[in-house]
């Protein structure tokens, strides 16, 4: 009777042990064959790294296609801490390089991230800024391109065009307006890299980024050009407070051209006051019409 009592609890235990193994193996098998994916995504987002490529804005055009908001590649300074293995001596050479002090040099280099833009020292360098970083081959060190906004015509349709800020966003004009219509979206270089940052000896993949959608304005540069050589000869001989002109087509009372003074070169925006760069005289500014919009009766 003892004997068949060991012999039971004994076959309890083994089974209790064979179905332990069962769900086991059933739940190895259930994670190799059907959620893989989902454990692959999370291994991923801990070794991978992406150093960002920034999209291009879209074109702003003319009615004839004539290109009135455009782009230009530069570059900009990104740092990976912990593949940097000569601190003090990046810290020495980029802050000479940048003009700024070694102190606040040390504070991107020695930062704990994963990833440190250097910021705004280290934005929009020019090919001779970059040259002189990327001939010390630093590991750790990396240029990455980024989008520049360029107005080839200046202050021309200054307020119309508006201006975007040192990350590519609108900030006025028909940047702002159609600021989730122009901006693309940002690729990467995506690397791989240990617990520590170490980088792993694996292939880079590189992610294209997408420029924006280009936007057609009604406006005819040629005329543009033209209202504003007549507001700079009125500003030049009247010397007024402000002045402003618009052209319609009285056809289609679409806008060929519009103007105002004072105006702003959005390539250099920062150099003007913000009553100046929001104010977009033809829309914002209320004025008598005058005889030109007196009733016409007919017979």
């Amino acid at each position: 009777m003892f004997n068949k009592k060991i012999d039971s609890r004994i076959k309890l235990v083994l089974l209790f042990f064979l179905s332990f193994f069962v769900v086991i193996f059933l739940k190895v098998i259930y994670i190799e064959m059907v959620d893989y994916k989902k454990l692959v995504a999370l291994a991923n987002d801990l070794w991978s790294r992406d150093l960002p490529l920034e999209a291009n804005r879209g074109l702003i055009l003319d009615r004839n296609g004539v290109v009135l908001a455009d782009n230009i590649t530069t570059t900009s300074l990104v740092l990976v801490p912990n593949q940097i293995e000569d601190k003090e001596e990046v810290s020495r050479v980029l802050a000479n390089i940048l003009k700024v002090s070694v102190d606040e040099m040390k504070s991107h280099v020695y930062k704990k991230t994963s990833i440190e833009r250097v910021h705004p020292e280290g934005r929009r360098l020019s090919f001779e800024v970059a040259d002189k970083i990327n001939s010390y081959e630093f590991s750790g060190v990396y240029l990455v391109k980024e989008s520049k906004r360029y107005y080839p015509y200046g202050e021309t349709l200054s307020h119309v065009l508006g201006y975007v800020g040192i990350d590519n966003q609108g900030l006025g004009g028909i940047e702002l307006m159609y600021d989730s219509y122009l901006t693309g979206e940002n690729g990467a270089i995506k690397y791989f890299s240990d617990a520590k940052g170490g980088k792993i000896n694996l292939s880079e993949i590189y992610l294209e980024p997408a420029s924006g959608m280009n936007i057609t304005l009604t406006i005819d540069i040629n005329i543009q050009l033209a209202v504003e050589r007549e507001l700079n000869n009125v500003e030049s001989t009247l010397r007024p407070d402000n002045s402003l002109g618009i052209v319609v087509d009285p056809n289609t009372l679409e806008i060929l051209a519009m103007s105002s003074r004072p105006t702003f070169n959005p390539n250099n925006y920062k150099l003007f006051s913000t009553e100046v760069l929001n104010r977009n005289l033809p829309i914002w500014m209320t004025y008598e019409p005058g005889s030109t919009f007196k009733n016409v009766d007919t017979i």
